[in-house]
């Protein structure tokens, strides 16, 4: 394997840019970028826009054209080797007369993993592999996560006060963070394939959870209610959105609204109350949701925590202080040598608050 050249980082890291561009509306495919650089310069690039669409290296290569001829590719995972929905980007390389190839990522399907390198090697075309590869597993790793573990990933948000506190003793939350924190958030929204509430914050905040402006985004909206029935009056239950709206419920649970609740448009899952949390990742992993980005309250919180479905968790850090009962984790507690820890890797001021980026210990590496 070839090394990485001095310039490869830059042009890989136009390529991430490039793909970011796709978050939340690729699934079930993961978002790609390709760039096609010639003599130092970029003569085609692209991103993978929608499932069933052309894939990033094609867009790449039909703008760099016959100058393809002799150029390096750069794209953010190996490129496919089967037929799916798209014929298989490996043989457009070849075809294109592309000379180099470097990715970011190897496929993590293990029935294809490396296949597409392989290929590529063997008609001559030089390969290389990232060997700091980090940015290309974080950007794939709800793929991943859906390919290896068939769940999706999870990140959870919450909102805290400096004393852990994610609404008053009235379970109002409007507002402990600021405007600059929100519009982050629509953003985290954007990213997702499902926004996940309990019902909890139904009844109390009656979000819309629909990413402002969407961008195109059809995320769905998933309420987790296991004991008492939903207000049908809800704006998940009442907007144009209604259909995208998954209600995640216990077998038995509540007939009457259970029935008024699909006759909105929405959609019942009801599910086993034992290992309940484990069958809703299992369905919503079939629906082809990767990434789901849970925003509280504080039950959903921590019974996903004490399930270990935490992939990455998201605070942001208001500066005040609330008091009272409703903390981030509802009624799940731990004693202290039990307490689930957490890996600080990155902190950023978000106008008057701080976002931290976490991950769990035990999914370190």
């Amino acid at each position: 394997m070839k090394p990485v050249r001095a310039q490869d980082q830059r042009w890989m890291e136009q390529a991430f840019r490039l793909a970011r561009n796709g978050l939340g509306l690729t699934r079930p495919n993961p978002p790609v970028g390709a760039v096609v650089v010639k003599n130092n310069q970029v003569i085609g690039q692209g991103w993978h826009r929608r499932a069933g669409g052309p894939h990033a290296e094609i867009y790449a290569l039909r703008q760099a054209g016959p100058k393809a001829q002799g150029a390096t590719l750069y794209v953010t995972l190996e490129p496919c080797s089967t037929f799916g929905r798209t014929p298989p980007c490996v043989e457009a390389i070849i075809q294109a007369g592309i000379s180099r190839v470097v990715v970011g990522a190897t496929d993590p399907n293990p029935k294809h993993a490396g296949r597409g390198l392989r290929m590529l090697r063997r008609v001559g075309i030089q390969v290389t592999t990232c060997p700091d590869s980090t940015a290309a597993r974080n950007l794939i790793a709800p793929f991943t996560c859906h390919q290896l573990q068939k769940r999706p990933w999870i990140t959870l948000k919450l909102g805290l006060s400096l004393d852990g506190r994610i609404a008053d003793y009235r379970h109002s939350s409007r507002w402990i963070t600021g405007p600059e924190a929100r519009e982050v958030v629509q953003a985290m929204r954007r990213e997702a394939d499902a926004v996940m509430v309990g019902a909890g914050t139904v009844r109390h905040d009656n979000p819309s959870l629909w990413p402002r402006p969407d961008k195109g985004r059809q995320p769905w909206r998933v309420i987790v209610a296991q004991k008492s029935p939903l207000p049908l009056s809800a704006q998940v239950f009442t907007d144009v959105h209604a259909a995208r709206t998954i209600v995640a419920v216990p077998r038995g649970w509540h007939p009457t609204c259970a029935r008024k609740i699909r006759a909105t448009g929405a959609t019942i899952l009801e599910l086993p109350a034992s290992g309940f949390w484990r069958a809703l990742m299992r369905e919503l992993a079939r629906r082809d949701i990767l990434h789901v980005f849970c925003e509280g309250g504080g039950g959903i919180a921590g019974a996903l925590l004490k399930a270990n479905l935490v992939d990455e968790l998201r605070i942001f850090l208001s500066p005040m202080l609330i008091g009272g009962p409703v903390g981030a984790t509802g009624t799940t507690a731990w004693r202290l040598p039990q307490a689930p820890g957490f890996i600080l890797r990155k902190c950023t001021p978000v106008g008057k608050d701080l976002l931290l980026k976490l991950t769990p210990k035990q999914k370190e590496g």
